[in-house]
């Protein structure tokens, strides 16, 4: 049984596992069900308020999960008699769910740098096994290409979109742990190898998202990393950054090679022969547009929990998922969604006025606004990372000196 002072640490770290986890075990059929991580996240995080309580700022995530339920309502006029009416509105209602349970758990919650260094290692260790999974089961990347759109077949079979953002984490991991958590040269090799393995792996998915992401994370760690650093840290810093840069660029210059430079197509946005693609986004910008119809079409309570999917099969006879949380709020949350996104923007920035002393706030903000705009919330990670940008870090408390006496 843990300590009271431990508790709020095992549930973060029990969360990271099964966040960073995921992917692995949807792609090998591990899991129980198909949504069972988020179950996982929102249980766990249940546990944990009933034992440590919340705070009492997080009023504005109670609002969030209540205007949560008029979807559900609408949901169930909406959705056709033929559909599953549980699996339909849980599939796009379990991430934002778990995303305020997280919210609600970790807004102020006191934990040390170090502790918040712990519950990311549980979040990365299960993304090694993931990275060395495909590294031992996908065949080789010179036989799975056929263009520049997604890789299935390097991604384990799996959606690349998804697999590239689970990896995207594991580079920005990988990337703190270089920074602040290697003791000597041995651990510091070694992060940079997992960093450069974690990294080939996301790129050779052809799928960007993933990779921007944790690009725009590790920059916005080291901006706020630099500024909060003594003088004489700072030459560390720079010098572990030209280190991150020689590695990415070693790595990418490998991948490109057994791509055949197929990987520099896809990032210009390419197609094999070299041609530029009409749509930039791969679709996502037509689907962003017809959220966007619908809410225009039912602006005041949307048209209900997953909603669009159904009237995608109505209209082109094909379901097609969202790959954009905004738009999908929008559409079927209706003006009520335009409060949600108020108060999941606003209230983060806001707490973030109050309180500086978390240097990850940005990197684990932009995580969250970044991935739901290219995936939505179809994997655990954005809701739980959204969480981890509100904990109120505290400096380490020094241990006191105790000096003997000298007996005369």
């Amino acid at each position: 049984m843990a300590s009271k002072k431990q508790r709020k640490i095992e549930v973060l770290k029990a969360c990271a596992y099964v966040v960073g986890i995921e992917v692995l075990l949807r792609m090998t059929n591990g899991a129980l069900f198909y949504e069972a991580s988020k179950y996982l996240v929102i249980l766990f995080m249940l546990i944990g308020m009933f034992y440590d309580g919340i705070s009492n700022k997080g009023s504005a995530y109670f609002i969030y999960l209540i205007l949560l339920v008029p979807s559900i309502i609408v949901a169930s006029s909406t959705i056709g008699f033929d559909a599953n009416f549980r699996t339909n509105v849980a599939f796009v209602l379990t991430g934002p769910v778990s995303l305020g349970v997280s919210a609600l758990y970790c807004l102020d919650r006191k934990i040390t740098r170090n502790q918040l260094l712990d519950v990311l290692q549980y979040l990365s260790l299960p993304i090694v096994s993931l990275t060395t999974y495909l590294f031992l089961y996908a065949p080789s990347i010179k036989d799975t290409l056929r263009g520049t759109q997604s890789n299935f077949e390097a991604s384990g079979g799996f959606g690349p979109n998804q697999v590239s953002t689970v990896l995207g984490i594991g580079m920005f991991t990988f990337c703190v742990f270089i920074f602040l958590k290697s003791k000597n040269i041995i651990i510091t090799i070694i992060n940079i190898m997992l960093f450069s393995a974690v990294t080939f792996r996301a790129i050779v998915t052809f799928s960007r998202g993933g990779v921007i992401t944790s690009i725009l994370m590790i920059m916005a760690f080291l901006f706020f990393l630099y500024l909060k650093s003594k003088s004489n840290e700072r030459f560390r810093i720079v010098a572990s950054l030209i280190a991150i840069v020689m590695v990415l660029g070693f790595t990418w210059v490998v991948s490109s090679s057994l791509t055949g430079g197929l990987i520099e197509k896809r990032y210009n946005n390419q197609d094999k022969k070299g041609l530029e693609k009409e749509d930039v986004s791969a679709g996502r910008v037509n689907l962003f547009l017809g959220e966007l119809e619908g809410f225009i079409e039912n602006p005041f309570l949307g048209v209900g929990a997953n909603g669009m999917k159904e009237l995608r099969i109505e209209r082109m006879g094909k379901a097609i998922a969202s790959h954009n949380e905004v738009s999908r709020i929008l559409s079927e949350h209706g003006l009520i969604g335009i409060i949600i996104l108020l108060i999941l923007i606003i209230r983060p920035l806001a707490y973030r006025t109050e309180n500086q002393s978390n240097i990850f706030f940005f990197a684990f903000f932009c995580f969250w606004f970044a991935t739901i705009n290219h995936s939505a919330m179809r994997i655990a990670a954005p809701g739980f990372v959204y969480g981890l940008a509100l904990l109120n870090v505290i400096h380490e408390k020094k241990r006191p000196l105790h000096r003997k006496c000298l007996s005369e």
